[in-house]
């Protein structure tokens, strides 16, 4: 957690905005991919796409 909160004070800092969408499609793959690989929660994850 804490490189979150660092990468999300770089942001803020440095006015680096346009990272955030870019991180957030990342977290968001990354958390599909995850729960994808359970088997309980694959059929769900496939009627999303």
């Amino acid at each position: 957690m804490e490189l979150l909160s660092d990468l999300f004070r770089f942001i803020i800092q440095r006015k680096k905005y346009w990272l955030a969408p870019l991180i957030i499609v990342i977290l968001i793959m990354s958390v599909l991919i995850i729960a994808g690989s359970n088997p309980a929660f694959a059929p769900f994850i496939y009627t999303l796409f």
